[in-house]
């Protein structure tokens, strides 16, 4: 029997999605897990694995195109089925870069259809997408049904606008003919002006939605980190080089491990309720080029270590390169960000929604301490817990992070 592949929600907040590259051909075997196509999210680029078998019947997407939630792209069939079609379907378009859009062909004075009360007609996503950009919806000429501004519109109204500007790098090779001299004398580089990527913007509306709708409350301890470097460096010693663990890949567990006891802080807040996960995935703020991503190690409380390590370094290396897979960013009930391995020494992160915390993690640092009336060097390790207090109190996190401590500084609860 036929099935009907549709474009996959990779995000609560994921809207549309644009359909990169058909890995698998019309004609091609596909198995169930096979990457069937490459779809660009405002996220990342994120490679969709087929949930059927056989052969890819035919695309019902273009390459390059914009596509909704739900819509179908792909049709798949059992070898030799003859497929009878419930309608006449045609591919969606892709954008073609020879042809421009309306909104590019509109001159200045052109103005976009107004509804009968004078407000002008534009998609949510346009609008936003306008008022992020500072572009004037009245003039832009819609492309969209009865002259609606839509998506593309604004895509092209920003490629005349980036066109219009110089050329950034042409400034730069500018300013660097300068001699060195001329820096000291009082010359200013001139101002330079970047438009946010799709990934930059995505952060910026979800990390305002946060700090403006979740009340924060903050939490640190310090951390005796001697016990668990030297289990770390008790394990790698037994481990070849590419395997080897880092510092993080053990706060991954012992969070997880420590979230069983407090399930209020593995939550979401939905309503009047709130969800207590059964499943405890831990989210891993990643940097990469042009923003930053969070990578989810899935049922961390039940992994070694070592699985977590493996799992998270494939991860961030398919993060970097651009390739990562739906189920590797979503899902996370938990998050933790660590700045230690750039001797941030202490810090508070913002809550990812709709999770319910978030764990800060700074730089293991040599200092001195006081132990039995006697000062001496130790290695101490400060992490912030961000909570929302809508889903629990000062108390609780406490309670959480006083466990937390003790599982590090105790790291064979780790093992067991």
């Amino acid at each position: 029997m036929a099935e009907t592949v549709s474009m996959p929600k990779l995000g609560f907040d994921m809207a549309e999605g644009t359909l990169v590259r058909w890995v698998k051909s019309e004609g091609e075997t596909v198995g169930k897990g096979d990457v069937l196509a490459e779809i660009e999210t405002d996220k990342a680029t994120v490679e969709v694995e087929s949930s059927f078998e056989g052969i890819v019947y035919k695309h019902l997407v273009e390459e390059k195109a914009i596509v909704p939630v739900g819509t179908p792209i792909a049709v798949i069939s059992a070898p030799g089925e003859e497929v009878i079609p419930s309608g006449e379907t045609s591919p969606v378009p892709a954008r073609e870069d020879k042809e421009l859009p309306a909104a590019v062909q509109a001159s200045p004075k052109s103005q976009a259809d107004t509804d009968t009360d004078g407000r002008i007609k534009a998609s949510p996503l346009a609008k936003r997408m306008a008022e992020e950009n500072h572009l004037d919806l009245a003039n832009l000429r819609g492309s969209g049904p009865g002259g609606r501004v839509v998506k593309k519109d604004i895509e092209a109204a920003l490629v005349v606008q980036k066109t219009a500007k110089p050329d950034v790098a042409l400034e730069k090779e500018q300013r660097s003919s300068i001699p060195a001299s001329a820096w000291g004398s009082g010359q200013v580089p001139a101002d330079e002006r970047v438009s946010l990527n799709k990934l930059r913007q995505a952060i910026a509306r979800r990390m305002v939605e946060s700090k403006q709708s979740v009340p924060h409350f903050y939490l640190t301890y310090e951390v005796n980190a001697a016990p668990l470097l030297d289990l770390r460096k008790q394990v790698n010693n037994l481990l070849p080089d590419d395997e080897k663990t880092s510092v993080n890949d053990f706060i991954i567990k012992a969070a997880a491990v420590a979230l069983r006891s407090y399930p209020n802080l593995n939550a979401s807040l939905q309503g009047n309720e709130v969800l207590r996960h059964g499943h405890i995935n831990i989210g891993v703020a990643v940097a990469i080029e042009g923003g930053l991503l969070t990578i989810v190690s899935r049922d961390a409380d039940l992994k070694p270590v070592r699985d977590i390590s493996r799992e998270v370094k494939a991860m961030v290396k398919r993060a970097r390169d651009g390739k990562v897979r739906p189920d590797d960013i979503e899902g996370s009930t938990f998050s933790i960000s660590n700045l230690g391995m750039y001797q941030v020494e202490e810090f508070g992160a913002i809550i990812n929604p709709p999770e319910a915390a978030i764990l800060a993690v700074g730089a293991a640092r040599e200092v001195p301490v006081i132990e039995n009336g006697e000062v001496k060097s130790g290695l101490r390790m400060k992490l912030t817990i961000s909570v929302d207090h809508r889903v629990s109190d000062g108390a609780e996190a406490a309670q959480f992070m006083q466990w937390l401590k003790k599982i590090l500084e105790e790291p064979l609860h780790l093992m067991i």
